[in-house]
């Protein structure tokens, strides 16, 4: 895909103004990470006993995964139809949106609905703004703009949790705090729109679905073929697997164990701090070192905490819920450079959305198997041998020769 040309932009946007983003999108998704599955928890607990929850939130998570895979694949499509600046006013507005209307005590179908639309949207985000960046890096490097991003996320998400759980209590309702998201997108959204980007408009040609899957179809297969991207794909898909789990199941698992919703603030908001540290001098480190050092050291103490955290009970198991944050903090500004640096800049929109899946797909794949082990071995703690082994299969990947 050619690259988009920028008819008029302010002159003092960087890389790093696109990285600044992360401060929007890390407060209002932690904020919603925070509740999300205890939102969906208390969803199924009107249906089924405490267990059978606990795997029904797996098995929904799984499934909208899959769908936001196909979006996923789908982007490329949606590029060629809307500029990347133009697709990322739409979708910011329609995220806030969605998430002002999820916070009232809306009916169940009607939640899931805005559920599905609101993870369209924030799939593509997800994919616009490390694109803007790559298109911005110049001399600056994508090292430091993936590390000032993802500290601008963590910097987001530090007070999240106390801020979630707080509005939580107050309202009685973990639907509540999706309202204050919905307000940290539309100041994103006005934040954005003060770079002044303006992009030439694309003509609109309706396309047939053959022909379109055809084009999809192909474009994976290029990107499998293309040397670096299977090895970055299964990394990538190794990293979020991780990161699914512990979002999903660290806030089921501290309320079922019998721990307040202050206790559970602490935690998540102690668990940032490893992250917004530990992102202020990974860029020179990663350049220094290489990108490698840090996904194995970050993947292989990962599995090695939740080796602990599987038998572990009061406040060891606590204490393994931060610190395996150290272990996804060295991983966080480094798992997609495997993508960056191998392919070319001409190739980066067109194989991008094929790469994001592996950042969709493992939470079809990971919460299914943690919903089986939770069924198999009767505790919601067995999700923890799910993650100890995605990690170890995804540093033999990473160190394996060849691609």
């Amino acid at each position: 895909m050619v690259r988009e040309k920028y008819l008029s932009i302010r002159k003092n946007v960087s890389g790093f103004s696109f990285a600044n983003l992360g401060l929007f999108t890390g407060f209002g998704d932690s904020i919603v990470n925070t509740v999300y599955s205890l939102v969906l928890l208390g969803i199924f607990t009107q249906l089924f006993n405490e267990n059978v929850a606990s795997s029904a939130v797996g098995i929904y998570v799984g499934i909208y995964s899959v769908y936001c895979v196909i979006v996923g694949l789908f982007a490329n499509e949606i590029l060629r139809l809307f500029s990347k600046s133009k697709l990322l006013y739409i979708v910011m507005f329609l995220v806030g949106m969605c998430y002002a209307m999820m916070s009232f005590s809306i009916a169940p179908q009607t939640f899931v609905i805005l559920d599905y639309l609101s993870g369209t949207c924030t799939t593509l985000i997800g994919m616009l703004i490390p694109l803007f960046m790559a298109d911005f890096s110049k001399n600056i490097g994508m090292e430091k703009l993936n590390a000032r991003y993802h500290l601008w996320t963590n910097i987001g998400a530090l007070l999240a949790p106390f801020f979630a759980l707080t509005i939580a209590t107050k309202f009685d309702s973990y639907r509540a705090p999706f309202l204050a998201t919905s307000i940290i997108y539309f100041s994103g959204l006005l934040f954005f729109r003060h770079f002044g980007i303006v992009q030439q408009d694309k003509e609109v040609q309706p396309t047939k679905v053959k022909k379109l899957l055809r084009a999809l179809r192909i474009n994976t297969i290029m990107f499998f073929k293309t040397p670096g991207m299977a090895r970055a794909y299964i990394v990538n898909f190794g990293y979020y697997a991780l990161r699914a789990m512990r979002l999903l199941y660290v806030p089921i698992i501290v309320i079922e164990k019998g721990f307040s919703n202050e206790t559970l603030s602490i935690v998540l908001t102690a668990g940032i701090l490893p992250y917004i540290i530990i992102e202020t001098f990974i860029g020179k480190l990663v350049k220094k070192y290489g990108v490698r050092l840090w996904l194995t050291i970050g993947l292989l103490s990962f599995s090695l905490f939740s080796i602990v955290a599987s038998f572990a009970s009061g406040y060891v198991l606590l204490s393994m819920f931060v610190l395996w944050q150290i272990s996804g903090a060295f991983m966080e500004a480094v798992h997609d450079l495997l993508f960056f640096n191998s392919a070319k800049k001409t190739e980066q929109a067109r194989f991008y959305g094929v790469f994001r899946t592996s950042a969709n797909f493992p939470s079809v794949i990971a919460p299914m198997i943690g919903a089986v082990c939770i069924a198999i071995f009767g505790s919601t703690s067995a999700v923890w041998l799910v993650t100890a082994t995605v990690g170890v299969l995804s540093t033999i990947v990473l160190l394996s020769k060849n691609d």
